[in-house]
């Protein structure tokens, strides 16, 4: 069937019945909603590296897109894309190459465009990554201008499990609104997530973007348990704390974030059932402008 309105008019069709879910490809657009009072500037963020290691290794690709949302939290329309590449230096490895399809050759003497990347985040109030914790580290690295602005984690910072989604992985992510898109490459990621943050979240009427920033914008606490007994490492762990091993400059030691209303029972939790002596929990307070980044 090559008609599209004919396409569509099937898809629509499948839709009424309970039998059958339907995936639209994410297809590349501009304008999303009249805004509704004043608009500001976020970015969405994509890196593709050599790996996971923030101290060795390096960005291959940066992908952004500039937008406009308005008091609703709703998105408007894109202002600007930007899409660079950079030579690391060495070989890309084998399983980056087939995971991205970014070769040597397509990086080759490549260097991303700083006066570009300033030019495009320098208006923007927020910051957006999929996992803000493994993108801000590196793009950071990249560039100071991303050290200045408050940053969103869409993967961290959403309610899924509450709006029913068991896993936030973008691929199903986009799956259960509706979606689909090709390969894993930075600027597709965006423009799905786009997508994505521009619909409501399942179970309500308010845009995913909307409690994204709702979530962000809230301060938290970082709770280190320094020193604590080795013999309580798992009762830790089964409350949600995670080890820092001290390669960023933090204690090593294992920490928990949690927001005001929880602060208080978390140091009682701390000095009441996990240390044998007298503790004073060290907390950190934790702002979108320091989140996720090494500083914390």
């Amino acid at each position: 069937m090559s008609d599209p309105q004919d396409s569509e008019a099937l898809a629509r069709r499948l839709e009424c019945h309970l039998d059958y879910r339907v995936l639209r490809r994410v297809k590349t657009r501009d304008v999303f909603a009249d805004p509704v009072g004043d608009t500001k500037i976020g970015v969405l963020l994509d890196t593709e590296t050599t790996g996971l290691d923030r101290r060795e290794d390096k960005v291959i690709e940066l992908a952004m897109i500039a937008f406009e949302f308005d008091d609703r939290g709703q998105v408007c329309q894109v202002r600007d894309r930007f899409q660079g590449f950079n030579d690391p230096g060495r070989p890309i490895p084998a399983d980056v190459v087939e995971l991205t399809g970014i070769t040597d050759a397509l990086v080759r003497d490549r260097i991303i465009d700083r006066d570009a990347v300033a030019r495009l985040v320098g208006p923007a109030v927020v910051v957006i990554a999929h996992n803000a914790g493994f993108d801000r580290r590196f793009a950071e690295r990249l560039h100071p201008v991303f050290s200045t602005k408050a940053w969103a984690c869409s993967l961290a910072e959403v309610p899924w499990i509450e709006a029913g989604i068991a896993s936030a992985k973008l691929d199903y992510l986009a799956m259960r609104y509706g979606l689909f898109h090709d390969g894993h490459r930075g600027l597709a990621d965006c423009e799905v997530l786009l997508e994505i943050l521009s619909r409501p979240l399942p179970g309500s009427t308010d845009p995913t973007l909307k409690r994204l920033l709702d979530t962000a914008r809230q301060p938290t606490w970082r709770v280190w348990a320094l020193e604590s007994p080795f013999d309580m490492k798992d009762r830790l762990k089964a409350r949600g704390y995670r080890w820092s091993d001290g390669s960023d400059g933090n204690p090593r030691a294992w920490y928990r974030d949690v927001v005001d209303a929880a602060l208080e029972a978390e140091k009682q939790y701390l000095t009441t059932e996990i240390y044998p002596h007298l503790y004073i929990p060290r907390c950190v307070r934790v702002t979108a402008f320091d989140r996720f980044s090494e500083r914390v």
